[in-house]
């Protein structure tokens, strides 16, 4: 493995602690407790979505992209995210529907790039893929504020005005991934001529 994939899987490991930091209540019950935790999660948050800017800009400067970073890459964005927007979700913040269409999307283009392996193409991220993970990025980091908003007690009215923010979000980035996935399809059909 690269010094980019080492970064990368890195995420691999901070999803799963951010899943357990957000479903764990608090140590202490108290106010000091949901601080911490807070904190907690918008470190792991921060350095998650940190290291998707490094890796890739390490890949290209000490020229070390490879076929199994185009394709590992990626399916840590998709893991790290999807935990974020599970979490978010089972807790009332975001709907269920956006995170099936973003899953059934995910799932596709995983398929996608399994069926271009198998013709000896690796298909790195394209620019919709990019905007898309911007906009998930934005998305997650409304949803946490909403999260923290709520969790800290700090209004109702600033708690719904957030939610309802990042639930339309949500929608966005549910419409751009199947805009994005559209544009993976092209590429595959375009493959295989």
């Amino acid at each position: 493995m690269t010094l980019a994939d080492k970064i990368t899987s890195l995420r691999l490991i901070l999803a799963p602690v951010f899943f357990i930091m957000y479903i764990v209540p608090p140590p202490g019950g108290g106010s000091g407790g949901r601080i911490f935790v807070i904190t907690i999660l918008w470190v792991l948050f921060i350095v998650s979505e940190l290291t998707d800017l490094i890796d890739g800009w390490i890949a290209r400067r000490r020229r070390e992209v490879s076929n199994f970073g185009k394709l590992f890459d990626p399916f840590a964005d998709v893991l790290v995210r999807i935990t974020y927007f599970l979490c978010f979700v089972v807790d009332g913040i975001l709907p269920v529907i956006p995170l099936l269409i973003i899953l059934y999307r995910e799932f596709g283009i995983l398929f996608v790039r399994i069926l271009m392996m198998q013709k000896g193409i690796a298909m790195g991220a394209r620019m919709g893929g990019k905007i898309k993970a911007v906009v998930y990025m934005v998305t997650g980091a409304l949803a946490l504020c909403t999260v923290s908003v709520k969790r800290l007690g700090l209004g109702d009215g600033l708690f719904a005005g957030l939610r309802l923010a990042g639930i339309v979000l949500f929608v966005i980035s549910a419409f751009i991934a199947v805009l994005s996935f559209a544009d993976y399809i092209t590429v595959f059909r375009k493959s295989k001529t």
